[in-house]
């Protein structure tokens, strides 16, 4: 591998303009008029190839978690080819439905907020373990079925020339075949924190920063849109990069 001062500079397929969006976590609003944004960005561009990244955490904490699901199982963008990734907030939703167990953290990170906007009636239960079957049951009811086919569906990486998409990161060292799921979701400062050549740039979500963060081998894009902050998008054309914030 290559050392940090001597990367080659990574680039977009031909013919294409790439979009990265970051973590989205319920906020309707930001992505109507990122959506806006990027369409326009993209009608004053050359490339025939129009790709939009999703990087995951569509659900919790945001205000209308279902209907930022509802727009992203739709088509978002026509004319767009979409790449919805998966965010360790569909994993905990995914995992409740499918065992009923809460104590992954789920409810104390977001949870509760979109199984209330889902119409689930969580007043009056102690939100303790025993008490979670009935909420699963609830969710289970009131997610549509395009809901959970869309979050059942989410790919885990997404590769388009030198850049690879994902939504913690990867784990510095190991082949991108060998990576685990559990690492694209939920790493953090091993990730972060290491200077190391991965052979792609590694665009990536997971981890709020006020600004994107661009570094020798990674760009993240999680402006911490659900506190307040902005929701970033990403546009790579060729060598070019573009940023863009609703």
């Amino acid at each position: 591998m290559t050392g940090p001062g001597n990367r080659a500079a990574p680039s977009a397929p031909p013919g294409s303009v790439i979009y990265a969006i970051g973590d989205i976590h319920g906020e309707s609003e930001k992505l109507d008029l990122l959506h806006s944004m990027i369409r326009a960005d993209a009608d004053r561009r050359d490339a025939a190839r129009k790709v939009a990244v999703y990087l995951g955490d569509y659900i919790d904490r945001g205000p209308d978690c279902p209907g930022v699901v509802e727009r992203l199982s739709g088509d978002p963008l026509p004319g767009f080819e979409s790449v919805f990734l998966k965010g360790n907030h569909e994993e905990f939703l995914l995992h409740f439905l499918e065992t009923g167990d809460s104590s992954s953290g789920w409810f104390h990170n977001g949870g509760l907020n979109t199984l209330e906007e889902y119409g689930v009636e969580i007043h009056g239960h102690s939100l303790w373990r025993q008490d979670s079957g009935e909420l699963r049951d609830g969710l289970d009811e009131k997610l549509p079925d395009r809901h959970r086919q869309f979050m059942e569906a989410l790919d885990l990486y997404h590769v388009e020339g030198g850049y690879l998409f994902v939504h913690a990161g990867i784990r510095p060292g190991r082949a991108l075949e060998d990576q685990t799921s559990a690492d694209m979701l939920w790493i953090r400062n091993r990730f972060l924190d290491s200077d190391e050549d991965h052979g792609f740039m590694v665009v990536h979500g997971h981890t709020p920063s006020d600004f994107p963060e661009i570094r020798p081998n990674r760009i993240g894009i999680d402006t911490g849109a659900c506190y307040g902050g902005k929701l970033t998008a990403l546009a790579l054309e060729g060598e070019k990069r573009d940023f863009m914030q609703a």
